[in-house]
């Protein structure tokens, strides 16, 4: 039997979730005792400055005695989030129309421009690397 087939063979259920340049794969799998266990794989689209594209990809693997303990942390995580934050997505960057702002922006005023300029460079931390 080949390697494919075994891949195939491993692959018993599976859902696609896409969310944006992400798409998330859950993936049930047996093991070769023939239980079986979850692969949580997240693949995020990259474009190259040519033009072509890859994907990066990390994979989670999650084995029935862990299910539990992990189902509870993630809900417990989202529950927080979300009496936190609310289920509203406030970040501009995945908001469908979102552009970067840009240096010739004409929305802001010069004087608004050299304040954030001013604030921007006071936060920073200035090192002195022949103190090390």
């Amino acid at each position: 039997m080949s390697e494919n087939d075994m891949m195939e063979q491993e692959e018993i259920y599976s859902k696609v979730l896409r969310a944006g340049r992400r798409t998330y794969f859950f993936d049930v799998r047996a093991t070769r005792a023939g239980d079986y266990y979850l692969t949580i794989t997240e693949s995020k689209k990259f474009t190259n400055d040519d033009g072509s594209f890859h994907y990066k990809k990390h994979k989670i693997y999650l084995y029935k005695e862990d299910f539990a303990s992990f189902k509870e942390n993630v809900d417990e995580m989202i529950d927080y989030i979300i009496n936190e934050k609310g289920e509203e997505v406030i970040s501009e960057r995945h908001q469908k129309d979102f552009k970067k702002e840009t240096d010739d922006d004409s929305s802001k005023s010069g004087d608004e421009s050299e304040d954030e300029n001013k604030k921007n460079s006071e936060s920073f931390t200035n090192i002195n690397f022949e103190d090390i």
